[in-house]
């Protein structure tokens, strides 16, 4: 049994859903549980319109009109017969979001966000099973909310292991004997029956879930990219494949920001030994990436850039010594505001850290520190990371760039800087 997960970017059109076909009819022979992400960029567009229900912002029925608009274009092209059920069935799924549009937004912002933006995943499910099904492949869509159990932090559901593996286990491998399986990354439910998420690009998450409370022989991840390279193709004129990774080299390079996996999707398999295959839906024959359980350290350095930094310096009013307890106080205020932390650094009268420019909760960050703590902050930084550097390589992405701060271990490199 295997589980496979296509992302937004290869099912952003009918055509991408009929290559998702042809991927799924070329690996037949084996069960198979596939989950889906909503297509292209669905989720953006429903983060907007829930922006525009809430604060009033814009016209969400608009947004909620070109949503439903472009997801009807892809069940067209795909089954233009208008008596097709799947025409109905995608058109009902949005009738959840215009009941909610009916209302004053009365409810928390998180709640809503994971009401709303989960009928993505919802309608490009619905449409990719009624496609499976119409080219002769036995399949069962099912609602990955009635399996995967969370607490009741929106946009961020902690997973109930114990409960979702009971679930999962309980009617799951009886389907997958005779039919695929199709169902939603990215959602879970609490135990009241509201919808959560994971986590934004938290459709990895699920299937690493899947897989590994079913035991999976494996995961592949179907990307646009041949696999796990040693750098952002954005950044870099020249990347190299990496052909095999271990879990611990993938867990640091999504820890400090690598975007090819979600940084949670590592641990669930790592714990159940299950290998994890990158490879590229362009190109389904290719290699692609295995990470897996070795000794074998990266064969090449591996850069990762995060720009668009603020760098936020805190030192204490009396200028006393940064200890224990103020620590712990800051890194309560970041948690309350929904910050993490890129890079940090503390000396005896400061602590300095490295976030992403995430907008106003960044600003609302800067005025509670500011209530205890003398606060200085730089905007506009980028932060790099180097995995298994040497000083050729930090020449290479220093040139025309002022060191802000700089951080090293024996593996790991990072240096925060300013454009010159």
């Amino acid at each position: 049994m295997q589980v496979f997960k296509f992302g937004g970017a290869s099912v952003k059109d009918a055509d991408g859903v009929r290559n998702l076909g042809r991927v799924v009819q070329a690996h037949q022979d084996h069960a198979l549980l596939i989950v889906v992400s909503a297509m292209g960029k669905t989720t953006n567009l429903l983060e907007k319109l829930v922006q525009y229900h809430v604060y009033g912002t814009g016209n969400a029925a608009d947004v909620l009109a070109e949503a439903q608009q472009y997801h009807h274009a892809i069940a067209e092209g795909l089954f233009p017969d208008h008596r097709h059920p799947v025409h109905n069935e995608v058109a009902n799924r949005f009738v959840e979001i215009e009941w909610i549009l009916e209302e004053p937004p009365m409810d928390p912002y998180d709640y809503l966000y994971d009401q709303i933006v989960a009928v993505g995943e919802l309608v490009s499910t619905t449409i990719v099973s009624h496609y499976l099904n119409e080219i002769g492949l036995k399949t069962s869509w099912v609602d990955a909310r009635d399996y995967i159990l969370t607490d009741n932090t929106h946009r961020e559901g902690r997973v109930d292991w114990n409960t979702t593996t009971a679930r999962i286990n309980e009617q799951l491998p009886r389907i997958l004997e005779n039919q695929l399986v199709v169902t939603q990354g990215f959602i879970g439910s609490t135990s009241e029956n509201f919808t959560t998420t994971l986590g934004r690009e938290g459709s990895d998450y699920s299937a690493a879930i899947f897989a590994a409370c079913l035991d999976a022989e494996s995961l592949t991840i179907w990307k646009d990219v041949p696999g796990v390279l040693n750098a952002d193709p954005k950044w870099f004129d020249k990347t190299e494949l990496i052909p095999e990774l271990s879990y611990l080299d993938a867990i640091e390079l999504t820890y400090y920001g690598a975007t090819v996996i979600h940084p949670k999707t590592i641990k669930p398999l790592k714990n159940k030994n299950i290998p994890l295959y990158v490879k590229s839906f362009v190109d389904i024959e290719s290699r692609g990436t295995q990470i897996k359980s070795t000794n074998e350290s990266l064969p090449v350095p591996s850069f990762i850039f995060k720009v668009n930094q603020v760098l936020i310096s805190i030192l204490p009013k009396d200028f006393s010594f940064i200890v224990e307890d103020n620590l712990s106080d800051i890194f309560s205020r970041f948690h309350a505001h929904k910050i993490k932390v890129n890079m940090m650094h503390n000396s005896a009268v400061s602590f300095s850290v490295s976030i992403d420019n995430t907008g106003s909760n960044v600003d609302a960050l800067l005025e509670d520190l500011q209530s205890r703590y003398e606060v200085q902050h730089q905007h506009g930084l980028e932060l790099i990371t180097i995995r298994y550097y040497n000083q050729q390589t930090i020449d290479r992405v220093l040139v025309a760039k002022e060191i802000i701060m700089e951080l090293k271990d024996s593996y790991t490199c990072q240096l925060l800087v300013r454009k010159l």
